[in-house]
């Protein structure tokens, strides 16, 4: 849902700039900026017409994370999409230039869809629910079926593998968020929860999945989706930011994150833990109680029936992961707070769940150690 701007831009050079650009805009223009969403800030723009666009940019200021933000690498990836059966936006300009509006930004088609943002879809049906989640599996495995090279992004394959590279981007950035301060001698954003035992367990390799490289979005989940606004169909998928050749086990695993959230399975995680935020999701997203959420068993059969790889009983260490990136993430958002860079109307409520993430990417870690050592001893 959009709203009042919360980071205002120069509206006279952007309309200037859509003046000569963008000739599907009509001027005079409005802006309205969305709450959802915590990275880069996103506008609705509405024309002179009453036909409404998308605005995303980067936030402004020196940036903790480049790759956190990376505007332009979402704009290259969904072009190369458009020519392909996944659902994307249409694109209408990448403006690089920062006298703009301060920093890049690019205009793409609204979408006027349904986005759901809690998993457990409260205003569907038993049987709605169940569509939605399976369009949303089924929407993951035909991305991962996309060659990178067949849509002109040879440049993206990576020589290393993914998460090689994933450890050590996150380790890098969660340090630097931590020493964030809203100015010298000010207390910082402080060390991820666990941090030490999380990265000693994921910097061990013996640990790691088996390499399977395919195009990953990065963020795959059910709010990053749009969904037609009467059938269960997805028609768009957005925040594309991180976009890259990577292991499709990250996305599965990101999109059946909720699935971590089920108290029998982190039974030592108390309610000084949660937030109330997230005591709410885990009281409501219990795919056993709540009709028509699929078991986390089913979602993985839609998948692998769309797909030609297997995770090979590596998922569990996937979601895992997933949740200590995820707090990351919590991290990042708190660090954007301290800096006056916090895109989204909800960053406090979404800082302050770095705990939680942390905990059960923990509780996990702990629960796969322990099947390491009972292998060790077979």
């Amino acid at each position: 849902m959009a709203g009042a701007v919360r980071q205002p831009i120069d509206v006279a050079r952007l309309s200037a700039y859509i003046e000569q650009n963008v000739d599907q805009i009509s001027l005079p223009i409005s802006l309205k900026q969305f709450g959802h969403g915590q990275s880069n800030p996103t506008y609705q723009v509405t024309s002179a017409t009453g036909l409404k666009f998308v605005l995303r940019k980067k936030p402004p200021g020196k940036l903790l994370s480049k790759s956190a933000h990376a505007i332009e690498r979402e704009y290259e990836i969904i072009k190369a999409l458009e020519a392909t059966d996944i659902p994307v936006p249409k694109l209408y300009c990448l403006c690089e230039d920062v006298s703009i509006i301060g920093t890049p930004f690019y205009i793409m088609a609204f979408l006027d869809g349904r986005i759901f943002e809690e998993p457990w879809l409260p205003s569907l049906s038993p049987e709605e629910r169940t569509l939605i989640w399976k369009e949303a599996v089924h929407t993951l495995a035909k991305l991962h079926s996309v060659n990178l090279t067949g849509i002109g992004l040879h440049s993206w394959k990576r020589p290393t593998s993914f998460y090689t590279r994933q450890i050590k981007a996150l380790s890098k950035t969660s340090e630097a968020q931590a020493s964030t301060a809203s100015q010298p001698g000010a207390q910082n954003v402080g060390k991820l929860p666990y941090y030490d035992q999380l990265i000693s367990f994921f910097t061990d390799h013996k640990t790691h999945p088996p390499d399977v490289r395919r195009l990953v979005h990065g963020d795959f989940k059910l709010d990053n989706l749009v969904f037609h606004k009467t059938e269960p169909r997805v028609i768009g998928i957005l925040d594309w930011e991180m976009a890259t050749e990577g292991h499709p086990l990250s996305d599965l695993a990101n999109l059946l994150m909720p699935f971590s959230w089920e108290p029998q399975q982190v039974p030592f995680l108390t309610s000084e833990t949660l937030t109330s935020e997230l005591e709410e999701l885990q009281s409501k997203f219990q795919p056993y109680n709540v009709a028509g959420i699929p078991s986390m068993e089913q979602c993985q059969e839609w998948y692998w029936g769309g797909v030609d790889w297997d995770a090979g009983g590596y998922l569990d260490w996937g979601v895992a992961f997933s949740n200590f990136r995820t707090a990351v993430v919590m991290q990042g958002i708190a660090a954007r707070i301290v800096r006056g860079q916090a895109s989204g109307s909800k960053a406090r409520e979404f800082a302050r769940q770095t705990l939680a993430y942390a905990s059960w990417g923990y509780a996990r870690v702990e629960k796969l150690q322990q099947r390491l050592r009972l292998r060790s001893k077979i």
